[in-house]
């Protein structure tokens, strides 16, 4: 029966905190990082952007005046009406407005940040610069810079206006802190919405671990029925599916390999109460010691002497350690041979045999001997489980890469149910194919491990005989290479 997890689970799993640790601090460290180089960057492109403003601003106006000295022919216009200044100022710079704008221009072009000097230096607009040096312990006075006034060529007056740097302290009220109070903002929400990720995908996947690491603990305890929930369609519910057919295989090895001990004891129990009991009737005196009873005895011997070596054969392929030697060698007369001794043993027992071999070569890798066992093995089912008169029939076909050999007999056949399990180790369908050979239920199994050991396939279907057929798959050799190992 399986079980799903539902564990009670600890408050804060480990995995989940460091997680949580992580995302957190890689989002603030990116958002901190992003709100410095950002206002760095509004920092000086925005001074950048002050000083083209104004310098341009300044030629403006520069302009303007030499056109105005040009009609007065001096700066009495100016000196005598300091409202004039003002004028030009709006005109020159937001022409068609009554006002000027708020903000940053508005700013930018306040009258009172400009100085006009005449020819001599002489202040006419704005206040006259301060003699001499500013005492140390006071901030000295921001410094204009200057463009010349020319008429005609001649430098009629000077105007100063204050670099965007000098103007920074109330540029910063109007657009810098705001837009950094802004930022800010953003960060902060950044952080929280990173904070609430970091905790949900943290407990998600902390929760997540949690019952693998819960599930993988009972597993090795023994406990093969436990199961994961797959939920989504992620890589961790696919670690889920496959933990889950883990499980499920541990568990299914764990029932066969009971089950094998059992029928191994059971197919053992059998020719030993044959044996013992012979020996006791010859000591009871009830059956003499004769040729009859010594070939009786011998008959279980040998029986129990197959059963080993089919036992060790298994045992070998299940290692990886068959002996086995592949060579380049012909399907077709193997198996040719094989079936002209096996003709007149098939007549006996009232099957006809039917073939569709051809004289065309089959060339594979294989071993001869093991080839051999495999054909007996599979001349041994059929003779065992096909009622007589029977019908055998075997096709081999030749594929650009791979042999196909069919094998298929006549009635009685096997349900669709048993058909995957004909290859398991000491099964026997109940029913017409049953144990009323007396076989030990190896024969298959060994069949399988035989046509593996040549890097090929066995399946069991329905034959349109009535019977059973075995579909046989082998690979083309190409080349001449010798092989010689253990098992493929």
């Amino acid at each position: 029966m399986k079980h799903w997890l539902r564990f009670k689970r600890p408050r804060i799993a480990r995995i989940s905190l460091k997680l949580f640790a992580a995302i957190l601090l890689t989002n603030v460290l990116i958002g901190g990082m992003s709100f410095l180089l950002i206002a760095r960057s509004l920092d000086q492109g925005f001074i950048d952007y002050l000083e083209r403003t104004q310098a341009n601003r300044a030629d403006t106006l520069a302009t303007a005046l030499a056109e105005r000295w040009q009609e007065h022919g001096n700066w009495h216009w100016l000196r005598d009406d300091p409202r004039a200044w003002h004028r030009l100022v709006r005109n020159q710079l937001w022409p068609g407005e009554r006002q000027p704008p708020s903000g940053i221009d508005r700013e930018l072009s306040d009258a009172r940040d400009f100085v006009v000097l005449d020819a001599q230096g002489e202040a006419i607009i704005g206040r006259p610069l301060p003699p001499g040096k500013p005492p140390s312990d006071a901030e000295p006075p921001p410094q204009p810079r200057f463009i010349d006034i020319e008429h005609q060529g001649e430098v009629v007056g000077r105007l100063g206006y204050l670099p965007p740097a000098q103007l920074m302290a109330r540029m910063d009220r109007i657009f810098l802190q705001r837009q950094l109070r802004n930022m800010t903002i953003i960060v902060a929400s950044l952080s929280m919405a990173s904070l609430l990720l970091a905790a949900g995908l943290a407990w998600w996947l902390g929760r997540r671990a949690r019952d693998m690491t819960a599930a993988t603990r009972r597993m090795t305890q023994g406990d093969f029925a436990v199961r994961l929930p797959e939920r989504g369609h992620d890589e961790l519910s696919r670690l889920s599916a496959d933990f889950n057919v883990l499980a499920e295989t541990l568990e299914a090895n764990r029932r066969n390999r009971q089950q094998w001990v059992a029928d191994i004891a059971h197919e053992l129990r059998t020719p030993m109460a044959v044996l013992r009991g012979e020996i006791e009737a010859i000591e009871d005196g009830v059956r003499p010691l004769g040729g009859e009873t010594l070939a009786s005895l011998a008959q279980e011997v040998t029986q129990l002497e197959r059963l080993v070596d089919d036992l060790r054969l298994l045992a070998q392929s299940d290692a990886g350690a068959l002996d086995i030697y592949l060579a380049p060698h012909d399907l077709a007369d193997t198996l040719r041979a094989r079936l002209d001794e096996a003709h007149g043993w098939l007549n006996t027992r009232g099957i006809a045999l039917e073939t569709e071999i051809g004289t065309a070569p089959a060339p594979i890798h294989g071993d001869p001997q093991r080839l051999r066992q495999l054909w007996n093995n599979l001349l041994s089912n059929t003779c065992t489980y096909t009622d007589a008169p029977g019908q055998l029939r075997i096709r081999l076909e030749r594929h650009s890469d791979h042999l196909r050999l069919t094998w298929e007999d006549s009635a009685p056949g096997v349900t669709e149910e048993a058909l995957p399990r004909l290859t398991e180790r000491l099964y026997r369908v109940e029913g017409s194919r049953n144990r009323r050979s007396g076989g030990s239920g190896l024969g298959l199994a060994i069949a399988n491990a035989l046509v593996t050991a040549h890097g090929g396939t066995l399946t069991p279907s329905a034959s349109s005989l009535g019977g059973l057929r075995w579909t046989l798959i082998f690979p083309v050799r190409h080349g001449d290479d010798v092989l010689e190992h253990d098992m493929p």
